[in-house]
């Protein structure tokens, strides 16, 4: 009987001295990231990659089928005697553009598109929550999913802002109002926070600044603040170093619709000043 079993053995795992390593022992269970039995999964190939593939050949034949029924907004030859106005960047672009109004070109143009690059680049280190990997999982990733559509929602709605609402001298134009007709100039002052500060409060150009400088550093340090004191198992999960990254970032992006809204809201220009930049 111990031959027979010795012979299996050998049969199955076969010897080679010139091999440096050798298979031991099959072990069934499941793995850290998936919860499953292999019973209750599915091979890449052929399952997913022939869905992808159909998917794939049907976006084809619609983008086609449109291509063909409705041709790029194409328009004439570029003249020296003509300027466009407004001067609209591709509608990829058109959300930085639209930021422009809002920002100061320093941050519009660099440092707000540098930060959604860092962040889509990091999210593989950041995400260590293996629950959903996989397969789609709303239940058990709400603040992975949650940030990410709110970020994704924001730079698409700034884009349709510039398509389809800004016409001539990039003044806001409803659909159905005469784009052909220039609208007189905003009669609306901006003003900065900092000459806010001393017109309610009084206080001096200097004092109004640090008080400026005072209200942003606020911002992110109650920001990293509560969820560390209300959400613990948050924190642990991460480590100090993810946590403090993941929360920059989230602030850096929840600050874009803030200030979006205090200069619609408020008429407020620049939060902050600094010889540098300004925010």
């Amino acid at each position: 009987m111990a031959e027979k079993e010795q012979t299996t053995a050998f049969e199955i795992f076969p010897k080679d001295r010139k091999k440096t390593y050798g298979l031991m022992e099959l072990v069934k269970g499941t793995t850290s990231h998936i919860e499953k039995e292999p019973e209750d999964t599915a091979f890449c190939w052929p399952n997913l990659v022939y869905i992808e593939l159909i998917s794939l050949l049907i976006a084809t034949i619609v983008l086609l089928a449109i291509s063909l029924y409705s041709h790029a907004p194409l328009e004439e030859l570029a003249g020296s005697d003509t300027t466009p106005n407004p001067m609209k960047a591709p509608w990829y672009f058109l959300g930085l553009q639209e930021l422009l109004v809002f920002f100061d070109p320093w941050l519009a143009g660099v440092v707000l598109p540098t930060f959604i690059i860092i962040g889509l680049v990091v999210i593989p280190f950041i995400d260590i929550n293996p629950k959903g990997s996989g397969y789609y999982s709303f239940s058990e990733r709400k603040f992975a999913v949650t940030t990410f559509a709110f970020g994704l929602a924001l730079w698409w709605i700034l884009i349709v802002v510039g398509v389809w609402l800004r016409g001539l001298d990039w003044q806001w134009y409803w659909p159905w109002d005469d784009w052909r007709e220039h609208k007189p100039p905003s009669a609306v002052t901006l003003i900065d926070l900092e000459l806010l500060l001393q017109n309610i409060l009084g206080i001096g150009e200097q004092v109004s600044r640090i008080a400026t400088y005072l209200l942003c550093a606020g911002y992110y340090a109650i920001g990293f603040t509560i969820p560390f004191i209300l959400f613990r198992k948050f924190y642990k999960q991460l480590g100090f170093v993810r946590y403090n990254l993941v929360m920059f970032l989230f602030l850096s992006m929840m600050g874009v619709p803030l200030k979006i809204f205090l200069r619609l809201m408020m008429n407020i220009k620049y939060v902050m000043v600094t010889p540098w930049f300004k925010i």
